[in-house]
């Protein structure tokens, strides 16, 4: 990835975590006590049972190193503002999509390398050798995610009438961001593209439909609200393709590891719509 798709990158991702900053509160952070069982069922689903998912179907369905190592990073890159803006549209909790996201971009950044570097011992063909260092990485996750984040919070805070007009704005250049990255992506890779595009997307449906029933089905059986399992099933489901991007392109340094991730940032908006859709419609 040429230096300036990897700037756009780099912005995109910042937009979006300052982006969610600007929506977040400390009471968003205080409603681990308020709400403990939905926030652990949601943790379960996003941090445990997301990795181990995207690992089963990876022995199940053999497919090549990149796609597989990129379904992986994916994995380990849960929430996402996106999330948040579907549970808005379903009518669902809210502020526990929220909840869910901001603390899961503060785990994440410690489970990332781990994660990262297991994939890459179990899929990587041979002569590959990357591992990433792991407190180097946390440290470069920190910066590009949480230092915009807790600006974002800060802005919050001290202007909130600035910050939510800022949120429109700032969600909208995010996903032209991202648009553009994941057409760069398609655009460089032109030749090998159609073959990981087919493996990609087949893994990726199943990632994406599978954990968003386990995740509606586990809050469902744990007594949890229909508000609140619609919510866990959307931010089971829903990655942050630009947070997984970045970590393919830059710490990586490997865009075909970007495919897979790209394939599903398209793949989450059709289902996550349809999961709406259902509910608006009192379908489930």
């Amino acid at each position: 990835m040429d230096k300036t798709s990897t700037l756009i990158l780099g912005l995109a991702l910042i937009f979006t975590m300052w982006g969610m900053g600007l929506s977040l509160v400390m009471a968003d952070f205080k409603r681990v006590l308020q709400k403990p069982k939905a926030i652990a069922i949601g943790l379960l689903n996003q941090l445990i049972l997301l990795p181990l998912i995207g690992y089963g179907l990876l022995c199940l369905i053999p497919t090549s190193p990149e796609v597989a190592i990129g379904i992986m990073v994916l994995a380990a890159c849960p929430g996402g503002p996106t999330s948040n803006l579907l549970s808005l549209l379903a009518k669902a909790d809210t502020a526990l999509s929220v909840t869910l996201t901001a603390i899961t971009s503060i785990i994440t950044i410690f489970t990332i390398p781990f994660i990262i570097n297991f994939a890459l011992e179990q899929f990587a063909g041979e002569g590959q050798s990357i591992q990433l260092n792991v407190i180097k990485t946390i440290g470069q996750m920190f910066l590009v995610i949480i230092v915009p984040m807790a600006l974002g919070m800060l802005i919050k805070h001290l202007n909130s009438n600035f910050a939510d007009k800022m949120a429109k704005p700032i969600r909208i250049i995010s996903v032209i961001l991202l648009a553009l990255i994941i057409v760069g992506i398609i655009i460089s890779k032109r030749d090998v593209i159609l073959s990981y595009f087919v493996q990609a997307g087949v893994l990726a449906v199943l990632l994406n439909v599978s954990t968003m029933l386990v995740g509606f089905i586990t809050a469902r059986l744990f007594s949890l609200s229909a508000k609140q399992s619609t919510t866990i099933s959307l931010e089971s489901g829903i990655q942050n393709g630009t947070l997984a991007l970045a970590i393919a392109a830059t710490l990586l340094n490997n865009t075909d590891y970007g495919i897979a991730p790209a394939v599903y940032s398209l793949i989450m908006y059709i289902s996550g719509g349809i999961l709406v859709s259902l509910v608006l419609k009192k379908k489930i």
